[in-house]
């Protein structure tokens, strides 16, 4: 296709970014989701809006910035900033609708009354009162903004009153902290049958008098700041990374602000003040509501098995034989596991039996997200001690867990793991583990591809693959991978290392399925079926999307299940009529990656660590893997027709960018509970 008419088929990648979390939201105000559940939607909804103004909106002003200097070729679409403004501007409508007009309401039938405003039942107010007085005054500390020595310099998404008061016939601005990270944002107490639940925000609004014994107080507004969350780090390696990312976390929660998030009602010539004071002219200025940080409703303190999900206990897979080891069932044939359906504890086993198999001589493995109490790590550490050469890659620049990571990498360096970063300007997502045994006189390999993180945490919400395999040709590729890894450079001649088997970012991953694309394209031109199925997280590069196009245009049926970003416009007559795009959201997190191309019938799958992002496709160390085993094959795909069927959890992506319901007369198909169905059996 020519260059000219790519140009404008795509969805702007922050746009589907808000519409992913709009499809979020709709979780909320879906009758069929149980109450507590639809809370926690509420704050997953809350907690992705902070991240999009920490990382995506300081790009957005940047770009609005540049874009107006006339000596550079810098562009932004006409009026994205403002969409981005209004879209998330008609999201918190909703979000406040659903929250007052649906939650609140339904909590209340079951007895449990959700305080908020100015209504609170005079019978709370003296336990809110003796809460207050032994609990939170020493928590807060009042800024006089006149008085303050040096700018004050509000915490990054932390929660703030500004308080207009007259002190001795004087007009004052005082900012109060609400210390929510010290105290729990929800007080709970339960009078007879009734529960009550009141925000630490009120309890501290209704005790101001206290606080401010000799003023009278003439205006209290709740606010917070967004702040830019990037990590300013030099694209060559120089010196200690772990050092330098250290002092960059230092300034992350200094950065600048990128939203002034403010309760309707704050004075003009009090917004002046502030501008000047907290140096928010840069920042996106954004009423909201009365609450803030509302991402805390996911330690909503009520616990009730009615108003949640019902149980689904953990399949154990594969199961214990007595007297034989993972690693002589691996040998035999590969296994797949699929957290969280499946327990997490054959992946803790395979590390712990590495760890104390006498006949394992070296273990590789790369980190991306470590667990906060990591018992993978810990199990490393004893593989050191116990005399086995461990190398480890700890990714430091993971976003959000890049001081989790540091704490990890120190304690196994001391443990007498080698440890190593990548460089500065590549991260290391893969997420493969490799295993050396001497048996006899031969070196026999078994290890791990993932989909996602080796994180025993995560693993509880995210929907994930995990190949345990002895595939010794792919196991060599990787262990080529890993001394590559070890010399901390980037590709610059991909050449240099050729994979038979796996693809690699930087490497051959986009050429890899460029050319699987191309196989079907040529076998319907052949007049035979051709079709592409592919699961991912988001969906952004041009090349790979140009490609989806080209095979649309050719007449090759293409299915795709993206719960993020989605930059192909699908379902346009000439361009994608056939594809289809669906988002399925529901109790877990859907993140595995998954490829399956028709083959003339005879499918090729590949799993993998790869979204097809700009990020993840140019900047990156990603690895996807084919599926060789029938069993497998047959459960992938069985899997994924459950997903392509779903009518209940699955919404379609329109050409508009819209979430659409799938309204069928069928019989309600819910993939995620069919899969547990299958996965059981």
């Amino acid at each position: 296709m020519p260059e000219t008419v790519l140009e404008n088929v795509f969805f702007d990648r922050d746009l589907s970014w808000l519409s992913f979390n709009e499809r979020v939201l709709q979780e909320a105000n879906r009758e069929n989701v149980p109450l507590l559940e639809r809370i926690k939607f509420l704050s997953i909804y809350s907690s992705n809006l902070d991240e999009f103004y920490r990382v995506r909106m300081p790009v957005l002003l940047a770009l609005a910035k540049l874009s107006k200097k006339e000596k550079n070729n810098i562009q932004l679409e006409d009026g994205l900033l403002e969409r981005a403004n209004a879209a998330i501007q008609n999201q918190q409508q909703e979000y406040g609708q659903i929250l007052k007009s649906t939650i609140i309401p339904q909590l209340r039938e079951n007895k449990i009354n959700f305080v908020y405003g100015n209504d609170t039942p005079e019978v709370l107010n003296p336990i809110l009162n003796r809460y207050f007085l032994s609990q939170v005054l020493a928590f807060l500390q009042p800024v006089n903004l006149a008085e303050a020595k040096s700018s004050f310099f509000p915490n990054n998404n932390e929660l703030y009153f500004l308080i207009n008061l007259i002190h001795n016939g004087k007009e004052e601005t005082v900012i109060l902290n609400i210390p929510s990270n010290n105290l729990p944002r929800f007080y709970k107490t339960t009078i007879g049958e009734e529960t009550f639940i009141v925000f630490l925000d009120d309890i501290i609004r209704n005790n101001l008098a206290i606080l401010f014994k000799e003023a009278e107080i003439t205006g209290c507004f709740s606010f917070k700041i967004t702040r830019n969350a990037e990590i300013d780090l030099k694209d060559e390696y120089a010196g200690n990374l772990a050092d330098q990312i250290e002092k960059q976390l230092q300034k992350r929660d200094f950065g600048l602000a990128t939203r002034f998030l403010h309760q309707p009602g704050v004075p003009e010539t009090t917004m002046q003040l502030l501008a000047k004071k907290l140096n928010l002219q840069n920042a996106n200025v954004v009423e909201g509501g009365r609450y803030h940080n509302l991402k805390d409703f996911f330690s909503f303190p009520v616990s009730n098995p009615k108003l949640s999900n019902a149980e689904w206990p953990k399949i154990n897979y594969p199961e214990i034989i007595k007297g034989k080891s993972l690693y002589e069932q691996i040998l035999k044939k590969d296994m797949l596991i699929n957290p969280p359906y499946q327990s997490y504890d054959s992946v803790l086993r395979f590390f712990n039996e590495a760890a104390t198999d006498p006949q394992v001589e070296e273990i590789y493995v790369t980190l991306y997200r470590v667990a906060n109490d990591s018992k993978i790590v810990n199990a490393l550490i004893s593989a050191a001690k116990n005399g086995k050469k461990v190398f480890v890659l700890v990714e430091l620049k993971a976003r959000f867990d890049e001081a989790n990571n540091i704490k990890w990498a120190k304690k196994m360096k001391e443990a007498g793991v080698d440890i190593s970063y990548s460089v500065t300007a590549l991260k290391v997502h893969a997420k493969i583990a490799l295993v050396k045994r001497k048996v006899g006189l031969r070196h026999i390999y078994s290890g791990l591809f993932a989909t996602g993180n080796f994180n025993e945490t995560t693993a509880n919400f995210y929907t994930d693959h995990i190949l345990m395999t002895a595939h010794q040709g792919m196991l060599r590729e990787m262990e080529l991978l890993f001394i590559f890894l070890a010399k901390r450079v980037k590709p610059t001649n991909p050449d240099l290392i050729k994979f038979k088997y796996l693809l690699v970012a930087q490497f051959n991953l986009q050429q890899g399925f460029v050319s699987l694309i191309q196989r079907e394209i040529l076998q319907v031109q052949k007049g035979e079926k051709a079709s592409i199925t592919i699961k991912l997280n988001n969906l952004e590069e041009k090349v790979l999307i140009a490609k989806l196009y080209e095979a649309s245009q050719a007449g090759v049926k293409i299915d795709l299940i993206i719960r993020g970003i989605c930059r192909l416009i699908p379902g346009v007559k000439g361009l994608s009529e056939n594809i289809r795009v669906i988002r399925i959201v529901d109790r877990y997190l859907e993140h595995g990656r998954v490829f399956v191309f028709h083959n003339q019938g005879d499918e090729e799958i590949y799993l993998g660590s790869a979204d097809w992002m700009n990020r993840n496709i140019y900047r990156r160390i990603e690895v996807c893997f084919p599926i060789f085993d029938d069993a497998i094959k047959k459960e992938i795909k069985s899997m994924i027709k459950l997903q392509l069927e779903d009518n209940v959890q699955a919404v379609l992506l329109n050409d508009k960018m819209i979430n659409i319901p799938i309204v069928t007369k069928q019989e309600p198909k819910q993939s995620q509970y069919r899969i547990y169905q299958l996965l059981k059996q």
